[in-house]
């Protein structure tokens, strides 16, 4: 039937008179498939989800923001579970000072430093004139100077890997690993490969979007490099099942919040989102 409603609809519309029309309904079904619905976190589905885990976790769950900003995601989980551990990561020197003073009147850490793939010292880009750093910086010029058209400055910052951290502090489970780092999120989660290996992460959330043209990865890489995980895609009433990687359905470079749930946990997070079958 599919079959036949797709050469019908071929033969009738497939032409160049059609070209806007189906260039507008691209747009819109972006939107329905839980892309671009970036303008707020009720939208983009990020409060519903923090709202379920909060429910779900168990006692005393530990978060990693990697790329935290000022600190917004770690004051919704702290507010959400005041006994949360939370390590929240931002090189940005300018940045770094909101997070902290955050951190100390919210009760969890802030550490100056960004995650990559080794330890390391790298340059990291923001908007020139920026005086107190924005949520764009990253460690790719080109995400300054060429999607968001600007000059660019650059801060020398420290990266380190989660993996290193971990060992550090002794850490045996880590419930979420929150990554938003404009297109270094692979060679963050390339520096956690032994926990992932161990099995200390549960859930990780991230974003996938125009960055990532930039840093030259695919979403295939993400499915490669977490093989017992299982991949969603977050919407504002609760995830949806991307199943196995499909390059139609997976390869849309524009903002979307992806959740990958370690497999062996995914039945009680997928009754508190209301899941449904893609």
């Amino acid at each position: 039937m599919l079959r036949l409603t797709t050469d019908i609809y071929r033969l009738l519309f497939a032409r160049k008179a059609f070209y806007r029309f189906h260039k507008l309904l691209f747009h819109l079904s972006l939107r329905g498939l839980g892309v671009l619905n970036y303008e707020n976190d009720k939208l983009s589905g990020e409060d519903l989800f923090l709202r379920c885990l909060a429910e779900t976790l168990d006692k005393k769950p530990l978060v990693l923001d990697i790329g935290a900003n000022v600190g917004n995601y770690s004051n919704k989980i702290k507010s959400l579970r005041p006994d949360a551990d939370i390590y929240a990561f931002e090189p940005h020197p300018k940045t770094f000072v909101q997070l902290h003073l955050e951190a100390a009147r919210r009760g969890y850490t802030a550490i100056n430093a960004g995650c990559g793939d080794k330890n390391e010292q790298l340059r990291l880009y923001d908007y020139e004139g920026n005086a107190n750093g924005s949520s764009h910086a990253s460690l790719y010029s080109e995400v300054i100077e060429g999607i968001h058209k600007a000059e660019a400055r650059s801060y020398i910052v420290d990266i380190i890997t989660v993996d290193d951290f971990v060992s550090r502090n002794g850490i045996q489970k880590i419930h979420i690993l929150k990554i938003d780092t404009e297109g270094n999120e692979l060679k963050t989660m390339k520096g956690a490969k032994k926990s992932l290996a161990e099995g200390l992460i549960d859930i990780i959330h991230f974003e996938f979007n125009e960055m990532n043209v930039v840093s030259r990865c695919f979403f295939k890489d993400f499915y490669e490099i977490l093989p017992g995980y299982d991949f969603y895609r977050m919407f504002s009433d609760g995830l949806v099942p991307l199943g196995p990687y499909k390059p139609l359905m997976c390869e849309l470079f524009a903002y979307q919040n992806i959740v990958a749930v370690r497999a062996d946990c995914t039945g009680l997070l997928k009754s508190r989102l209301g899941s449904v079958s893609s």
